[in-house]
């Protein structure tokens, strides 16, 4: 081969890699814009639409996010700290009323799904107050921020894809706000796990997880699709305590949950 032509395909694939290069994740907003555009392919590949395309294209490098991504401390306190600063207490409190208020409800969840009213009030309780505050980001843009940002990519990357197919299917638009995490909707689903465990529970035709019924009702599929066992108990030690691991991979959060879950059920 001349030594030209050989010079100039080793140059078109330096350009190529560095083109690449330049599209993979970042630890700040300067490569956003690019990462965007190639992650554009990988989704319509996955099967995101057109709308889903152009949420995606709009999405905002999320600097919120990053901060509060790089500062979890709750996480770090003692269960008894955690409890205390997460008003555990009050969720009880409430959660007791709540359950009483909509015992058809919870009984309904129960028969459907095994999974105990106090454990889907609990979650309810912790992730939102009872809808109380579901956040103020924007879904899309903090989740395609986690997806592109280098400490976590690939766990967040189905997590992005989910969101820009329930932009496709109407469930969230591009301006839907949610938790600093892409997390939406009454009881904090992670978009992929929307998408895949979400159920129409008032029965109007759609899956919307800012209504309660819809959110409580998906809570509850995903903990039996993830392997709940209906009468079975979910404290420490227990055979659903495992399952209460699928919702939060953090331990004193699970921990707490089944704590105030066993609480309400009294």
């Amino acid at each position: 081969m001349p030594i030209f032509k050989r010079a100039a395909i080793v140059a078109a694939l330096a350009l190529a890699t560095t083109s690449a290069q330049a599209a993979t994740c970042g630890n700040t907003s300067a490569g956003f814009n690019a990462w965007k555009a190639s992650f554009a392919a990988d989704a319509k590949k996955a099967g995101v639409k057109k709308r889903g395309l152009a949420a995606l294209a709009s999405a905002s490098y999320a600097s919120k996010t990053i901060a509060a991504d790089r500062n979890q401390k709750s996480f770090k306190y003692s269960l008894s700290k955690f409890m205390q600063v997460r008003g555990a207490d009050t969720i009880v409190a409430q959660g007791k009323k709540r359950k009483a208020q909509n015992a058809n409800l919870f009984a309904a969840l129960e028969k459907r799904y095994g999974v105990p009213a106090g454990v889907i009030i609990a979650i309810h309780g912790m992730e939102t107050g009872f809808g109380g505050f579901m956040g103020s980001s924007p879904v899309v843009s903090a989740i395609t921020t986690l997806t592109y940002d280098c400490r976590r990519s690939e766990f967040f990357k189905p997590h992005a894809i989910g969101a820009l197919k329930l932009v496709d299917q109407g469930a969230i638009t591009a301006n839907t706000k949610g938790a600093k995490h892409g997390e939406l909707g009454h009881t904090q689903f992670l978009p992929g796990n929307a998408l895949q465990y979400g159920v129409d529970g008032n029965g109007d035709g759609r899956v919307d997880f800012y209504n309660q019924t819809d959110a409580l009702a998906s809570t509850a599929n995903f903990l039996r699709q993830k392997g709940w066992k209906p009468g079975k108990g979910y404290q420490e030690g227990q055979a659903n305590f495992k399952v209460i691991k699928q919702w939060n991979a953090a331990g004193v959060y699970q921990k707490a949950i089944a704590i105030m879950g066993a609480r309400i059920d009294g």
